[in-house]
């Protein structure tokens, strides 16, 4: 059978798809940029699209599931080869997946105009698809220490299927619990994807610089923190006002900070494509926090969802996205100052959003939160084209492919 390499070599067609990566992420940038500008109209009271979704829950949902889901797909189908030596989705099958994720998102676009059941099963098309690759290669190469990224990616696509009910039954399936059954599973991919990625990359880039600090080894406490995150998420997604919801968030919280501090952040401020990804992290912990002081504060609940869903999810799927891209490109593992200027506006849009949560009167807040978030991802879909849709650069490989840990 052809390696991954020879596989690669042999697609004559589109560039774009030679690796899963590829397409994904730049129709996530693109994405996430149009979406948002779509909002700021629907923001203003007109419905540019035909879509049976409410504007809040269209909004949730393509950022969600749509610029997620393209994010996620990319990195697994990267990563998982890696992780399972099995062989990478490319050619016309990654274009077939990539078309995938498109009709499901023409068919929310215009959701009103087709019956529920196309929709839905246009929708989750994709996580199917990911699903069924996962299974394959995880039983093909026995890799049993894979089976809770399969269980979260089903769990992600039962959390669409949710979000679609709530939405056909009348009710504000922003608020509802397939909503934050998918943002849960974002975050515990984070906490488990993120745990091997953030440390793995920091010890290679302070060897590389001489420095005798190194982060701390996955260990028990590693454990500990993600079982604790798991028992607060799950009560979390469907009893957010129960009253030990908010003490096992705060708890939850906290834990996540201190497994951050083991990861020796404070020495890469010399390299934004390192510190960047301590900075996603953080904004788990600091979602837990907000999540729970939101406990006190019922108002504040929409604001302290964005610090995950803009903060952790946002930030650390640019991260992942501007590393990954970079070093499959034959590119230097080193981010440019616009690229440092993207992590700073998407930073700024999460403070921004969270802000205008606290000063609902202050609507220019949301304004500049969208701003920031547009400039974050359309720059990146600018920056990335050629990286992204250009054959690979000769130099060479990259440290670590996503998701797999070098050394």
């Amino acid at each position: 059978m052809a390696g991954t390499g020879e596989r690669m070599r042999a697609w004559s067609g589109p560039a774009v798809f030679s690796f899963g990566f590829r397409p994904f992420f730049l129709l996530a940038g693109i994405w996430a940029a149009l979406a948002m500008l779509l909002w700021l109209v629907m923001l203003s009271g007109r419905a540019p699209l035909p879509t049976a979704f409410d504007p809040v829950s269209w909004h949730g949902h393509e950022m969600l599931f749509g610029y997620l889901g393209a994010v996620a797909t990319g990195f697994l189908l990267t990563a998982v080869p890696n992780w399972t030596g099995g062989l990478p989705v490319t050619g016309w099958p990654l274009a077939g997946m990539s078309g995938l994720w498109l009709a499901g998102r023409l068919a929310v676009a215009v959701s009103a105009l087709l019956p529920w059941a196309v929709v839905v099963l246009a929708d989750l098309a994709l996580p199917a698809a990911l699903a069924g690759f996962l299974a394959r290669e995880i039983l093909r190469g026995r890799n049993w220490r894979n089976l809770p990224v399969l269980g979260l990616v089903l769990g992600f696509g039962l959390a669409n299927l949710l979000y679609h009910v709530d939405a056909a039954r009348g009710g504000y399936a922003a608020g509802g619990a397939g909503l934050r059954l998918g943002l849960g599973v974002a975050v515990m991919l984070i906490a488990l994807i993120g745990g091997r990625i953030v440390p793995s990359f920091t010890r290679n880039w302070l060897v590389q610089r001489g420095s005798p600090a190194r982060p701390a080894p996955m260990g028990r406490a590693d454990g500990a923190v993600l079982a604790l995150t798991g028992v607060a998420l799950v009560l979390w997604v469907p009893a957010p006002g129960a009253v030990l919801t908010a003490p096992l968030l705060a708890l939850a919280g906290l834990a996540h900070l201190w497994r951050l501090s083991r990861w020796s952040g404070r020495h890469t401020a010399a390299e934004p494509l390192v510190w960047v990804l301590h900075a996603g992290y953080a904004f788990v912990g600091a979602g837990f926090l907000a999540l729970a002081a939101a406990a006190f504060a019922p108002a504040m609940a929409p604001a302290a969802q964005h610090v995950w869903m803009a903060g952790a999810v946002g930030l650390m799927t640019l991260a992942v996205m501007t590393r990954a891209s970079l070093g499959h490109a034959g590119r230097p593992l080193t981010a440019s100052r616009p690229v440092t200027a993207l992590y700073l506006a998407l930073i700024l849009s999460v403070l921004a959003r969270v802000a205008a949560g606290a000063m609902p009167g202050a609507t220019w807040f949301l304004h500049l939160a969208a701003g920031g978030w547009i400039l974050a991802f359309g720059g990146f879909a600018v920056i990335y084209w050629p990286i992204l849709t250009r054959p690979r650069a000769r130099g060479p490989k990259p440290s670590a492919p996503p998701g797999r840990p070098a050394g």
